[in-house]
């Protein structure tokens, strides 16, 4: 049974990276629709982005965790979630061995199109074109990298959106920075750059406005210019 537990979730944990857009272009090929079902789990199988079913019926994504030992008695391990649903995060602490089940989620590529007036996001379904509604605290922590046609996915969870996942990384046009000041050589010079989708992160002082750059959208950084 241990052996077909590790077959099962290495599947759903390779299925669960694969949610994530890796395009660079904002007119790649949609991908597929994917399920990831249900699997039992325990303490020593978490890891970090991992969506978990815990007894209150709603998915929580692992943020974080750590292990603690102890001199007498199993080790502990505590887990710092975030409810999908609600945006809420918090911190448990469980005993070695403790058992959880992964939450079955179901990721649908999908289009931005617009934005209506009350915050909400738009988007078309890129197999069924069906036009979904996204709520505005759902997309809150990526709001200032979707740009309209982008690919994003969208995660669903009995039936509702709980989470949307951009491209990354991806390529945005430098549309506003600080001229490069010739003669300036300093070594980790950096300064900072609106990006075309609105959001700003700081970049390298040979970075100019209009120069198409590759940014990691997951933890907001700089990669390399194209």
């Amino acid at each position: 049974m241990s052996s077909l537990r590790t077959i099962l979730l290495t599947t759903l944990l390779a299925t669960s990276d694969s949610f994530a857009p890796t395009s660079t272009h904002t007119n790649h090929h949609p991908r597929a629709l994917t399920t990831a079902l249900p699997v039992a789990v325990d303490t020593s199988d978490i890891k970090n982005g991992l969506t978990i079913e815990l007894p209150d019926g709603e998915p929580y994504k692992v943020l974080s965790f750590s292990i603690m030992k102890q001199a007498r008695g199993a080790a502990k391990t505590t887990i710092k979630f975030k409810n999908l649903k609600r945006g809420t995060t918090i911190e448990n602490t469980y005993r070695s061995g403790e058992k959880f089940e992964t939450a079955e989620i179901l990721r649908k590529p999908s289009q931005y199109t617009y934005e209506d007036d009350a915050g909400n996001y738009f988007f078309m379904d890129s197999e069924s074109f069906e036009e979904i509604m996204v709520e505005s605290k759902i997309i809150e922590d990526q709001k200032k990298w979707i740009s309209e046609g982008m690919e994003c996915d969208l995660i669903f969870f009995k039936g509702e959106v709980i989470e949307v996942r951009v491209p990354s990384p991806f390529v945005f046009e430098v549309v506003e920075t600080e001229p490069n000041v010739k003669g300036n050589t300093a070594q980790g010079y950096t300064k900072p750059a609106k990006l075309s989708c609105g959001a700003t992160i700081s970049v390298p002082g040979f970075v100019e406005q209009g120069s198409s750059i590759k940014v990691d959208t997951e933890k907001g950084e700089y990669i390399e210019r194209v």
